[in-house]
């Protein structure tokens, strides 16, 4: 999965990214875009590990790119800024990155530290991203729906779509609300509408912050996960080793570390959960879409599994960490035999028969 990271200047996405993969901040005003794989944590490798001795362990990762920081300040910013979004709209989803700290060292945007503020331009400027869009597709559309074309119904059709889109935008009302069904949504879906994409906010604090829940009122729904990082201390833990980082955290009184906390929340928003394959070539996690049917999951780890599935040998992570290996759970039966309409849940541990 590919995740973005956008925020303004100064708002520490280049440090957060840094503290979630040990690597190098990039140089300060740099105008490309950084990307960097992020590992997902996942506790039940820790049990499986020991327990089937693999000669690889390969954890589910998240693509994340880090664009450089908005300056909305002015119109040479305000297009270099449109001119990066242009590049993100096949990511899945959007972090969206504004800082509470204070620091005498780094300036604040706009002369002032204001979430709320920063927030709402930021999504100000994605629905803007949006209009643009639009408005190209409509310009194009009314020229192609006058021509005899095979096309000319479905054209007329997405025409008067992208017309309820532009409303709803210059209205700032999201874009889902003009959207009334799966085949009006499936029309656009190859445009990449930014403001249809799910979003996680993070909330890069102080030190003396770590602590503190912030509230954005009606700029986003309930549903959007706000996550609290202090990127600087993340980063510096990031340095240490294991064993040290351990202590550090324990004595910072941390439960829980960033990335731990970033990609629980982007697995959230996206809806996304890990099935499990183990052996003693391979650990293994999986992500796919919570509902997805065991054919599809097998098509994750190979088509040809999925073009010769017969039955997916199915069992959970809690259940052999409960009796304690396979033997066991086979004796208890615990291991079941699914279809290919089986949805799999979460933890499942999977061994797919097929043919080819």
């Amino acid at each position: 999965m590919k995740v973005a990271l956008l925020g303004p200047l100064q708002s520490g996405k280049s440090t957060i990214l840094a503290g979630l993969t040990g690597k190098t901040m990039p140089a300060a005003g740099a105008a490309t875009i950084d990307e960097a794989i992020v590992p997902v944590p996942d506790d039940r490798f820790d049990w499986l590990a020991p327990y089937c001795k693999p000669k690889k362990t390969t954890y589910a990762t998240i693509d994340c790119l880090d664009l450089p920081g908005f300056d909305f300040t002015g119109d040479h910013g305000r297009a270099a800024a449109r001119r990066l979004l242009g590049q993100i709209r096949t990511v899945e989803l959007l972090v969206l990155v504004v800082r509470t700290f204070e620091s005498p060292t780094v300036p604040p945007y706009r002369n002032s530290v204001d979430p709320a503020r920063d927030l709402a331009e930021l999504q100000t400027e994605l629905l803007l991203a949006d209009l643009e869009l639009v408005t190209t597709r409509i310009e194009k559309l009314e020229k192609q729906v006058h021509k005899p074309t095979k096309t000319q119904a479905h054209d007329k059709a997405e025409l008067a779509l992208q017309k309820k889109l532009q409303e709803a935008i210059e209205s700032e009302k999201p874009i889902s609300s003009a959207i009334e069904t799966e085949a009006e949504r499936s029309m656009i879906k190859s445009l990449g509408f930014l403001t249809l994409r799910p979003v996680v906010v993070a909330v890069n604090v102080g030190e003396d912050q770590l602590a503190e829940k912030f509230d954005f009122g009606d700029r986003i729904d309930s549903a959007t996960p706000v996550i609290t990082i202090c990127a600087k201390l993340e980063h510096e833990l990031a340095q240490l080793d294991a064993e040290s980082r351990t202590e550090f955290m324990a004595d910072l009184g941390i439960s829980e570390s960033a990335a731990s906390k970033f990609v629980t929340s982007c697995y959230s928003a996206l809806g996304l959960i890990s099935f499990l394959t183990i052996g003693s070539d391979e650990l293994r996690a999986w992500p796919i879409k919570k509902g997805t049917v065991a054919l599809d999951a097998a098509g994750k780890v190979h088509t040809d599994i999925k073009r010769g599935f017969i039955r997916a040998e199915t069992f959970s992570f809690d259940q052999l960490k409960e009796l304690g290996n396979e033997k066991a759970l086979k004796a208890a039966g615990k291991i079941r035999l699914e279809g290919k309409d089986y949805i799999v849940q979460d933890g499942d541990i999977i061994n797919f028969r097929f043919n080819i």
